[in-house]
């Protein structure tokens, strides 16, 4: 019984570096693609494109330092996770994942469009800026609850 608290400690840290990654790979896209349509208009916006471009980014950050905190504390156990400190992994996991992967993907349509806006001449930076951090805060906050269920 105690390899299968691990196992699932394992598989939700696994969940959680995909997903996130997965959904910052395709924000980062889907802004970068947008960014190559909007210069062909105005090649000037690179600068302030790139800025948007990175935004989606973070969420694959979040589920790295997620894992590599949580996998600390569990290489770092002096005793064996228990089957509710597995479970709690596990479920950390998939909040940090999925959140990341939908966050990443949604927050990339908010600077997509932005960033067309300001290829074809609006000014659109600051708005698209701002407007793109609502849904990085639920990437932070369950990249802030992955902790509380550190073992």
């Amino acid at each position: 019984m105690e390899t299968l608290p691990l196992i699932l400690a394992y598989i939700g840290l696994a969940v959680m570096l995909a997903l996130s990654g997965i959904g910052s790979a395709i924000g980062v896209t889907m802004a970068g693609n947008a960014t190559i349509g909007a210069m062909k208009k105005n090649p000037d916006i690179f600068s302030k494109a790139l800025i948007l471009c990175a935004f989606p980014a973070t969420q694959g950050l979040y589920g790295f330092a997620a894992f590599f905190i949580l996998n600390n504390s569990i290489q770092g156990l002096a005793d064996p996770l228990t089957l509710v400190q597995g479970l709690a992994i596990f479920a950390a996991g998939l909040g940090v994942g999925f959140v990341g992967l939908m966050s990443a993907i949604r927050q990339a349509g908010f600077v997509a469009n932005g960033i067309t806006a300001m290829g074809n001449g609006v000014n659109a930076f600051s708005s698209s800026l701002i407007l793109g951090v609502y849904p990085e805060l639920y990437a932070i906050l369950t990249f802030a609850a992955a902790f509380l269920v550190m073992p």
